[in-house]
């Protein structure tokens, strides 16, 4: 399932395609969204948002259309009259005067308004999302040490979204090893060092792997490329201390993580 970097980068596509241009064309695969297709017929796309793995793609009637891919769903930017050849049953197609952007497969597609939207049931449970440039380290660390996330092992508490939005499981254990920690560890029974270190990776590292993610070209790019440390390297020397990394299972889920300074 992409995690937050990857739903981001899909965002800045779609707004990149269709970003205050008139629609000319608005279609729903859902009978109860339908009925919204002419209001929205020549209003403009104002703002893609994304919460977590949610995409919020706002209007400028104060629309917004809400909608979550989760394991199947898929965006995509085509031509103004292409029909991609896919087997993904088509959800939404929204269409300017030269681009179309297409929702294929997702089902957790609703329109809302400002009340709705306010009292979304995903929205309010989801926390502060990772690739908000205004959530702080502090704020990070605060929420670790609150009552409700403290006894949490980082295990559970890294896929958890109501912790932070856009955490996934590459991320789960690219943060680990970055902060030397092993998934059974609690924020309670960090050292201020120990806290702080992880508090920043929690941030660092989806934020790298949303700019950064697939470059190979460091140059142009002003910064190192995002590579995997642990994920997907069973069998391969931990590039800090040499260990071979392990593979597990935790949350059904695959783990990576060094034994060799993941302690």
């Amino acid at each position: 399932m992409p995690e937050g970097p990857e739903i981001r980068r899909a965002a800045d596509q779609l707004e990149q395609a269709i970003l205050g241009k008139t629609l000319t064309e608005v279609w729903f695969a859902f009978p109860e969204l339908k009925t919204y297709e002419p209001a929205l017929l020549g209003e403009k796309v104002t703002a893609i948002e994304t919460r977590g793995k949610a995409l919020l793609t706002h209007f400028s009637n104060g629309l917004t259309l809400y909608s979550h891919n989760q394991l199947y769903g898929v965006w995509r930017v085509v031509n103004r009259d292409d029909t991609p050849q896919t087997n993904r049953v088509l959800r939404v197609r929204l269409a300017t005067a030269d681009r179309a952007i297409l929702l294929y497969s997702a089902s957790d597609i609703t329109l809302l308004n400002s009340e709705t939207l306010a009292t979304h049931p995903f929205l309010n449970r989801v926390g502060p999302d990772v690739l908000d440039m205004s959530l702080t380290v502090e704020r990070v660390t605060d929420r670790l040490l609150s009552a409700r996330f403290r006894r949490r092992q980082f295990s559970g508490l890294l896929l958890d979204q109501a912790f932070l939005a856009g955490l996934g499981n590459y991320l789960r254990a690219e943060i680990l090893w970055q902060a030397q920690l092993l998934p059974q560890h609690k924020a309670q029974d960090l050292s201020p060092q120990q806290l702080a270190i992880f508090a920043d990776a929690l941030l660092a590292i989806p934020r790298h792997s949303y700019q950064m993610r697939g470059t190979m070209d460091e140059k142009r790019h002003h910064g190192a490329a995002f590579r995997f440390k642990v994920f997907h390297r069973t069998g391969k020397p931990c590039e800090r201390c040499g260990t071979i990394i392990e593979k597990s299972t935790l949350s059904s889920r695959p783990f990576y993580w060094c034994p060799g300074c993941q302690r």
